[in-house]
């Protein structure tokens, strides 16, 4: 069973740790949000949704190459976002200043998303 407010607290580390994050937000794999925060101004069903959609096409296109997908990052105007896969069940995905280089922090992803993952 998920342990949602351990979920919680690992959301809150990550927001200490990067700054640079804005929101950080945990989503099933089937598109349900489960924890953290959205972007102000956004339905929330449809991001977390359409995040999910995205990383798993993601990895349905790139599962022919023989590879494993390590994030995906989508580079806005003002800002990113990095999507991580949080084990079988979930995902994390951040939104932060395009300040930060995308490998720096999908490198701050992998590791939060590993904690997640120990509590979905």
């Amino acid at each position: 069973m998920a342990q949602y407010l351990e979920v919680e607290e690992i959301l809150d580390e990550l927001h200490k740790a990067v700054p640079s994050v804005y929101e950080a937000t945990v989503v099933s794999r089937s598109g349900m949000h489960i924890a953290g925060d959205s972007p102000k101004g956004v339905h929330l069903e449809t991001f977390v949704a359409m995040s999910a959609i995205l990383l798993g096409a993601a990895e349905t296109a790139t599962s022919e190459l023989k590879d494993r997908l390590d994030y995906v990052a989508v580079e806005l105007t003002r800002s990113r976002m990095i999507l991580k896969s949080a084990g079988n069940r979930a995902l994390l995905v951040l939104t932060a200043s395009d300040e930060v280089p995308a490998p720096q922090l999908a490198e701050a992803a992998t590791k939060y998303a590993e904690m997640v993952a120990e509590h979905i």
